[in-house]
């Protein structure tokens, strides 16, 4: 018996399927041990020796592992073929190793591309020895990113409080939107007007063109800046006669685009669909890795984290014979194409993605398919297909007209185009490529029959005003086509870069665009400013190259290192040195658009709307960056950093301080409306005693009166006894929303209303309804997810639940990363947050709990054994 190990369950599936007897195919559940996030796990000073941990899933999987091993003939390591499958295998051999678990077995390494029988049979009569150099580079990568972030995140602690973390990567994509966001707020914008005009031919068929020139001078797009200019061309084209001067037809081609890429597909899967990054990667590894169809399991497409453009000889092959089949023999062009890559540090060892077979058509497989799944697996077989078709064979068609007889010449042009073969674009349903940008030179219009030197009759002029736009914020297909262009990071490594930033606050995500937090911000102008050189573009893409040079086995791994950490540590040791009021200082001049915007009414930003006499500065406090006054304590005026120029509660008067509303009844204390660092609030008397109360999300600031602040600083509202237990029933707002409390239990209300207005009976309707359901104070989510047993028992299921949704486990709860689709959580996203989850302590082993031999121990021996149990799991 051979063993056979690969990343994940679901592949273990569908590979043990095609081996059949004599093997036994193990999944390693992803990486099996990585660095500690801890100081010293990688010490430059021991040649860059580093610490690997094992986490005790992972241990459970080795040991499972090494098990087999015993009474196995060979050990085939048969993990992803990229970098980071080359470093699983190697940290599984590494391992197994150190247990003395192969005992002189033979071991070999397989890879494949596909996930079918073929593939598969043919990787493993073609077995290698683990690759060293990618290995090597992979270590380096690893050690790379380790110490910029773990050396360089301390000093964001120390001098910018509330920021979380540095990265390699990450810190320079951050920049590109925060750069993007400049752009945006030093772009000015102007108006523009635009003229074109709607004819008639002699045979009733009309016709739009646009002006290209007036009174000899040429009229590009934003060369009419003033109305008046463009009236007086309404009002002489207007008293113009118009002839055809010449109608040019030009036969034309458009060409297929190559097969997708990991960030080709994650940018039109972005564009078409709406995916994000994230998610485009988890459809894509269920298609890679086996769907059944119809009692056989294969893997749909190629692997999917890959930076090359060429498909296999035999792959095209394919690809020709189904275009043949599917849409004709017309369509096959003469020669198969080829295509090379135009992105900068581009590795090309393996193919783009494809189907694993052409002839399973997205309609024959839609049945067996998720929607997900489907739109999914459709845009890769489309493109593929379409990347072997004949080119679209196209007439261009330019129509010039001359004015004449209103006061000054002028000439008008009509363009459009008629599409006389579709080829490729008979593959898409819309006729359109992805890479099509349908611009005026690929008008798509079709112009009614036109003939020179004869007459056009005027219809309409038309003068139209439009303004100048900033470039648009980055998308997170933008952002990815970018970094890919500059050579940042790597296809594999764009999805958790872009989840990294949205994780850490740095950006959020609005209407599908990177919008950067102040946080963000602060961040990136900060490293700007002291750490420039390391985020710089060339900068990052020189790293990038260097790692495939490692990879390619044309530079050392450690020389590499060392070089790097020469400069970085001494940068690192210099910027400790740093005051605080020295950064501030830098940051008011970096981010002064931001953090005191003109207020249109001549006055000096930086001057405090409350005292008049201090001056407005960046601070730092625990949760991050605000603006507050230079005269604090004696004025307490302050701000968010990105909130309204003129304070938080500006749009209710409150830039000049408190605004009072009234008096409590009861109290006879003074109720205000106030600004706050975390916004607009309100508050019944002064000092440390007072009642303050948060404007509930959804509450206009300028509609707050009276009424409402004294409803808001005496919450929670009492609503009553309970008729059995005799016990309050209070309502309340609280960090997650309104809610009823009784007997210590808490119930969700719907909307903030209900916590005003609420009645008894409703309130014990809603509390039994609660106590029904189950759980100690609130009810278990509905699972959304099944997921299958774990592999030490019981149920794996996804939940919402009051903190967003989690991955259950009997009584392990483990989150899920903010951002991440509950739907799209695998098997092996679930066991990899519940092992984090135990080690942290967030909950208990099942199968610890059912161990008779613990539960026999006296308590004063039993913390000592699972210490050293403990203990011994995390060291290899």
């Amino acid at each position: 018996m051979d063993v056979v190990v690969v990343e994940s369950p679901a592949k273990a599936k569908t590979i043990n399927k095609y081996l059949g007897k004599g093997y036994k195919v193990l999944a390693s559940y992803g990486h099996v041990r990585d660095l500690p996030p801890k100081d010293g796990s990688v010490r430059p000073d021991e040649d860059f020796a580093m610490s690997w941990q094992v986490d005790s899933a992972s241990n459970k999987r080795l040991t499972e592992i090494a098990k087999a091993l015993k009474d196995a003939d060979n050990l085939i390591l048969a993990t992803d073929p990229d970098r980071e499958g080359e470093a699983i295998s190697w940290h599984v051999l590494d391992v197994l190793n150190k247990k003395r678990a192969l005992k002189d077995k033979p071991v070999s390494r397989v890879v494949f591309n596909a996930i079918t029988k073929k593939s598969v049979l043919e990787a493993m009569a073609n077995p290698r020895r683990i690759d060293d150099d990618l290995v090597n580079a992979y270590l380096a990568r690893r050690a790379l990113d380790y110490l910029f972030g773990f050396t360089l995140s301390p000093v964001l602690w120390r001098k910018l409080p509330g920021s979380r973390s540095a990265g390699r990567v990450q810190s320079v994509a951050l920049r590109l939107v925060c750069s993007r966001e400049a752009e945006i707020e030093r772009f000015i914008r102007e108006d523009y007007w635009m003229v074109a005009g709607t004819f008639l031919t002699p045979r009733g068929d009309s016709f739009s063109a646009r002006l290209t020139t007036f009174d000899g001078k040429r009229t590009n797009k934003l060369d009419i800046r003033d109305e008046d200019h463009a009236k007086r061309i309404e009002t002489v084209l207007n008293q113009s006669a118009f002839r055809v001067e010449s109608v040019e037809a030009k036969p034309g081609k458009r060409n297929p685009g190559p097969p997708f890429t990991t960030s080709t597909l994650q940018q039109a899967a972005s564009s078409r669909m709406g995916f994000g990054a994230s998610r485009t990667m988890q459809v894509a590894q269920r298609l890679y890795e086996g769907v059944d169809i119809g009692g056989e399991t294969a893997g749909l497409i190629t692997y999917m984290r890959t930076d090359g453009v060429q498909m296999a000889p035999e792959a095209v092959s394919d690809a020709r014979s189904a275009i043949g089949a599917e849409f004709g023999e017309r369509y096959v062009p003469e020669k198969p194409r080829h295509y090379s890559t135009k992105a900068k540090n581009a590795q090309e060892a393996h193919e783009a993605i494809r189907p694993t077979d052409f002839t399973r058509t997205p309609a024959s497989v839609k049945r067996f398919l998720d929607p997900d799944q489907f739109r999914l697996y459709d845009l890769v077989w489309k493109r593929a297909i379409a990347s072997q078709m004949a080119a679209a064979d196209l007439e261009r068609t330019t129509v010039e007209l001359i004015a004449s007889g209103g006061g000054a010449p002028a000439t008008l042009r009509a363009n459009g185009q008629v599409i006389r073969f579709d080829g490729f674009l008979a593959a898409y349903t819309d006729q359109r490529d992805e890479d099509d940008k349908g611009d005026d030179e690929n008008d798509d219009r079709r112009l009614p029959e036109i003939r020179a030197n004869e007459d056009a009759e005027r219809k309409a002029i038309e003068v139209t005003k439009s303004t100048t736009e900033p470039p648009p914020r980055y998308s997170e297909a933008s952002l990815i086509k970018k970094m890919e262009e500059l050579g940042i990071g790597r296809p594999s490594t764009y999805a958790a870069t872009l989840q990294t930033l949205q994780d850490r606050n740095y950006v959020k995500v609005e209407s599908r665009k990177l919008v950067p937090e102040s946080r963000g911000r602060i961040v990136t102008a900060f490293l700007e400013n002291f750490f420039d050189k390391y985020v710089e573009y060339d900068f990052t893409a020189g790293l990038e190259q260097e790692l495939d040079q490692i990879s390619d086995g044309k530079a050392s791994w450690k020389e590499v290192l060392a070089r790097f950490w020469r400069d970085f540590s001494s940068h690192v040791d210099d910027t400790k040195e740093l005051r605080v009021s020295d950064v501030l200082d830098r940051l008011n001049d970096e981010l002064a658009t931001v953090a005191f915007p003109d207020r249109g009414d001549g006055s000096n930003p930086r001057t405090c709307p409350k005292c008049g006499n201090g001056e407005l500065s960046l601070k730092l406090g625990k949760f991050g960056a605000f603006v507050g006054c230079s005269n604090y304590p004696d004025c307490s005026f302050t701000r968010q950093l990105d909130g309204p120029p003129e304070g938080d509660g500006a749009a209710a008067g409150l830039d000049d301080g408190p605004k009072v509303l009234g008096t409590d009844p009861h109290t006879g204390e003074e109720i205000t409306l106030r600004s706050g660092r975390f916004g607009p609030y309100v508050q019944r008397g002064e000092g440390k005693e007072a009642k303050r109360g948060s404007i509930p999300k959804g509450w206009a600031v300028e509609d707050i009166d009276h009424e409402k602040a004294l409803a808001l600083v005496n919450l929670p509202r009492d609503v009553g006894q309970h008729p059995e237990s005799g016990k309050m029933i209070s309502a309340g707002i609280g960090r997650y929303g309104p809610f009823l409390l009784h007997d210590g239990k808490y119930a969700n209300l719907e909307t903030v209303e209900d916590v005003f207005s609420i009645g008894i009976n409703r309130a014990v309707t809603v509390i039994a309804e609660k106590a029904k359901n189950g759980g100690r104070g609130r009810a278990k989510a509905a699972a959304l997810k099944e997921l299958g047993d774990h592999p030490d028992g019981g149920a794996m299921t996804v939940r919402d639940g009051r903190y967003g949704p989690y991955v259950n486990w009997g009584k392990v709860n483990a989150t899920l990363p903010k951002g991440k689709d509950p739907a799209s959580v695998t098997v092996e996203d679930a066991l990899q947050l519940i092992a984090a989850k135990i080690e942290k302590g967030g909950g208990k082993k099942t199968a610890a709990k059912k161990s008779p031999a613990k539960k026999k121990a006296p308590a004063k021996k039993k913390a000592p054994v699972k210490k050293k149990t403990a203990a011994t799991a995390k060291e290899v």
